[in-house]
């Protein structure tokens, strides 16, 4: 195995290199999305935000409905309003653009599902007691908890088409197919979407493990403030997490006004590829 270290130029070094890889043009243009921390090492940045907004570019746009469940009816209360509102805005645009989706998922872990893994071992032992259900891994109302919130719930179409699915694991994306695809990926890759919109439920986990497995698969990455909803105390710290790391954090507000005026369809491919698991740029 070749040791990397060989050829690692510095950063002063690199610069007088062509490379291939790299809009040297935007490389070199200053960095106006983060703050600096006071006397730390090499300008040390104390904070990130997103340095593209929508209407940066034309996009291929997905909205995600995480976990948008009759059992977290109790938390979805507040948010209701503003997803409905984001489904239909949707909906109006995927009428007109070959560049638009909607995909729900719904969480089904429950006690008996086969599943022993690291989440049953973070939350620990207690849950089967249907008096006091602490340990929230589980869906506690059987079948009739996992199916989506009537108010925006995906029609008979949508369905047939593969946009609703159940998950078991965190993270939209980790559902896998008898090929080892994830399921999610391979949907959004199909339209060649490059940007998903996230909603639903709960912030500080199934909302932020998607939005960094989102990241990381190469889409750029949108979380509604006012469209996600908890039940923990950690809303506000979930939001400012999302916001300084992988994701842009706005308003429903904003996207249906981005929606409804500014969004224009991408052409396929144009910032996102398909061959590799990280989403970079096809050759």
């Amino acid at each position: 195995m070749k040791n990397p270290e060989n050829n690692i130029l510095t950063l002063k070094e690199a610069l007088q290199q062509p490379c291939k890889h790299r809009d040297m043009t935007l490389a070199l243009q200053p960095m106006e999305n983060h703050s600096k921390t006071p006397g730390g090492p090499n300008d040390c940045p104390l904070t990130f935000w997103a340095a593209w907004n929508l209407k940066d570019r034309p996009r291929r746009i997905a909205l995600l409905l995480d976990d948008c469940q009759e059992e977290y009816r109790p938390y979805a209360g507040d948010i209701l309003p503003n997803m409905a509102k984001l489904v239909g805005a949707f909906r109006a645009a995927r009428a007109k653009s070959d560049g638009v989706c909607i995909t729900w998922s719904s969480w089904t872990r429950t006690f008996d599902d086969g599943i022993s893994n690291a989440m049953d071992r973070w939350y620990g032992p207690q849950g089967l007691r249907p008096d006091t259900p602490e340990n929230a891994c589980y869906v506690f109302t059987g079948a009739a908890g996992m199916r989506p919130l009537s108010e925006i719930a995906p029609t008979e179409e949508e369905m047939a088409d593969g946009w609703f699915y159940h998950g078991k694991h965190l993270d939209m994306f980790w559902n896998f197919d008898e090929h080892g695809r994830s399921y999610l990926d391979e949907k959004l890759k199909a339209l060649a979407i490059d940007t998903i919109v996230i909603v639903g439920l709960w912030t500080d986990e199934c909302i932020l493990s998607t939005a960094y497995a989102g990241s990381s698969r190469g889409y750029d990455v949108v979380v509604v403030g006012d469209a996600v909803a908890t039940a923990t105390a950690n809303q506000q710290i979930s939001l400012t997490i999302a916001n300084g790391t992988v994701a842009n954090v706005l308003s429903t507000d904003d996207v249906m006004h981005y929606m409804e005026n500014d969004f224009i369809t991408g052409e396929p491919g144009a910032v996102k590829g398909t061959r590799h698991p990280d989403g970079r740029k096809d050759d």
